[in-house]
């Protein structure tokens, strides 16, 4: 069986039993206890299961993982997704840019070759690498400051982002269940999410591959409400078909 297939076959006993143990999927498999560590190690590092000694958990819906965390996993991939959707934004744009790791790295690669951008952030890391650039014009939400990422929330901030209408709305994202609900663990940001897609003419979202199907608490809208998706591996076949019926377009950055 190709790792891959070992993989999808690993996590959906996870989601169905809560928990597997090592000893159970070696001889599920047929496989060594070498091979079945390796590939817990493998989905753990690209958050689709929690490890633990013995086994393997379901990563909670509650709580999403350290942005130190984040910031390290599929950063080369993160990286790509950038530099691929920034090609999307001509000079001279205005854009909503969202709180995550994955938009901070879409406002680094900005700073290329992009001129004349007005921006407008919640997120204290993208307006803090955006301000680099003399012609780039950088409008910073207020609101409540959480201190474990530098996003800002809160009704002032879902009152700010309210007064705009901008050309493209960037967004990062927790989660994309199989049904294509786009999924996030903070009520609070789920709202200026929400503000960040009612208020743009276009909506990009920057997903690598270990967001399909990850669980997460609070529903923010539907992929269907997303004119492009970047991402770095092709989606599952349902996430794919549900792409297709509304016509989303999509690409997978290399």
């Amino acid at each position: 069986m190709k790792a891959s297939k070992r993989h999808q076959e690993i996590i959906d006993l996870v989601q169905t039993h809560g928990y597997v143990s090592t000893d159970d999927l070696v001889e599920r498999f047929d496989v060594s206890p070498q091979t079945i560590r390796r590939d817990l190690n493998e989905l753990a590092d690209s958050n689709r299961i929690r490890r633990n000694h013995g086994g393997a958990t379901i990563i909670t819906s509650s709580e999403n993982s350290s942005y130190t965390s984040r910031k390290v996993m599929s950063s080369k991939e993160k990286q790509n997704i950038a530099q691929s959707l920034v090609k999307h934004i001509p000079d001279g744009a205005t854009l909503f840019i969202d709180i995550g790791t994955t938009p901070e790295e879409i406002a680094r690669a900005l700073l290329d070759k992009h001129q004349q951008l007005r921006i407008v952030t919640n997120n204290i890391n993208a307006a803090t690498i955006l301000m680099t650039k003399p012609d780039f014009k950088v409008i910073l939400a207020g609101g409540e400051v959480r201190n474990r990422d530098g996003g800002v929330t809160g009704e002032a901030t879902l009152d700010f982002i309210s007064q705009f209408r901008l050309d493209f709305g960037i967004l990062g994202i927790s989660g994309i269940d199989y049904d294509g609900s786009l999924l996030d663990f903070d009520y609070h940001e789920v709202r200026v999410k929400r503000a960040i897609i009612e208020n743009s003419r276009c909506v990009y979202l920057g997903v690598d591959h270990s967001k399909f199907g990850r669980n997460a608490m609070v529903k923010l809208g539907n992929i269907s409400e997303v004119d492009l998706i970047i991402t770095d591996k092709t989606p599952p076949e349902a996430l794919s078909t549900i792409i297709k019926e509304h016509e989303i377009a999509m690409e997978i950055a290399d």
